[in-house]
């Protein structure tokens, strides 16, 4: 009997853990509410509002997480509007910058 190539992985059989954003708050809110558009005005009283779904959230962390490794550019995401996850980005790159020329210095001594 002549058997196919062998798979190079295992069977997709095992039972996966649900997805963490199944567990998230937000999946009962309005969708537009985490993008909010129009006026100066709305756009804050949605991003309050979006962020204060966040603040109950269960999986508010991994969220953020996500949202930060994807680089997302819109919306209310973990707690936090784009300016504020595109402030914290920095942060941590001017940390690791910082972190790495120490290193270097400590290197060359």
């Amino acid at each position: 009997m002549t058997r196919g190539p062998r798979a190079r992985h295992a069977p997709d059989t095992l039972p996966r853990p649900p997805h963490w954003a199944k567990g998230a708050a937000c999946t009962t809110a309005p969708p537009d509410l985490f993008h909010p558009e129009g006026t100066a005005a709305a756009v804050h009283l949605d991003t309050v509002e979006a962020k204060a779904w966040c603040a109950r959230c269960s999986v508010r962390e991994q969220c953020l997480t996500d949202a930060l490794a994807r680089a997302e550019q819109w919306g209310v995401w973990g707690g936090m509007d784009a300016r504020e996850r595109q402030a914290l980005l920095r942060r941590r790159r001017e940390r690791e910058r910082s972190a790495r020329r120490r290193a270097e210095r400590k290197r060359e001594e």
